[in-house]
């Protein structure tokens, strides 16, 4: 892992740009930020379908997070944010976009485009979190908070990960939705009620899957963007209890 950048903020938080690896077509970019007190647990935090790590929403729930005292680090998943872009990656996300256009949104077009992100994306974040659990700063409590595909597969892959938080705007492929059924940790599951691209009742059968004894569902009206800033609060309630 190389530190690439730093700034401190008026909060005490520390905001770093890192690298992992050597290859520059296979290297991991991502910002960690720590709190003003270390060491502290550790947040996962990954964007729904895969939105750069300095996507101003993720930037502000990281910050906020940190700020209430967790390590929390975002990485640029596989063609995206700062990382190279193949031929096949451009024509997948132009096929995407012209059926989301076209008011497709069959099982066979999310498959097609999210699948192959969830697998790409997991076993990055795994060199991320080795990498991570070796810095002073973190004292190895690991949570994990957005995109629920990953967040999904990331569980039932990752022993470390001890409580998720997970954002249901965002479809979840047929295997993820059967690997919810070996989810026991503790959750956090956040849906936005009128949410126009992901079907609540999709969703409650998602929630309703998972394997967790303790699983916690808050409903907001609103669409996919709405999620009401107390929630954030709420996310923090519900890290102490697991992380602390």
């Amino acid at each position: 892992m190389q530190f690439t950048s730093e700034r401190r903020h008026d909060d005490g938080v520390v905001e770093r740009e890192f690298t992992l690896g050597a290859d520059p077509e296979s290297r991991i970019p991502g910002t960690l930020w720590t709190p003003a007190s270390t060491p502290a647990p550790l947040i996962l935090m990954a964007h729904n379908n895969a939105l750069p790590k300095n996507e101003p929403r993720l930037v502000a729930r990281a910050r906020h997070t940190a700020a209430h005292g967790y390590a929390v680090a975002a990485i640029d998943a596989v063609g995206c944010g700062d990382r190279p872009r193949s031929a096949a990656d451009e024509q997948a996300r132009a096929d995407f976009r012209r059926a989301m256009q076209a008011g497709e949104r069959s099982d066979e077009v999310f498959e097609t485009y999210i699948g192959p992100l969830v697998q790409n994306a997991v076993p990055d974040w795994r060199t991320t979190l080795d990498a991570l659990l070796s810095l002073p700063e973190i004292n190895g409590r690991v949570g994990y908070s957005g995109w629920t595909a990953v967040g999904i597969r990331l569980a039932a892959v990752e022993p470390r990960i001890a409580a998720a938080g997970l954002f249901a705007g965002g479809y979840v492929p047929l295997a993820q939705r059967e690997e919810a059924r070996q989810i026991t940790i503790p959750l956090l599951f956040l849906l936005q009620w009128d949410d126009e691209g992901n079907p609540r009742q999709r969703a409650l059968d998602l929630f309703d899957a998972f394997g967790s004894k303790e699983k916690t569902l808050h409903a907001n009206l609103g669409g996919h963007v709405g999620t009401p800033a107390f929630e954030l609060e709420d996310g923090s309630r519900f890290y102490d209890r697991h992380l602390r």
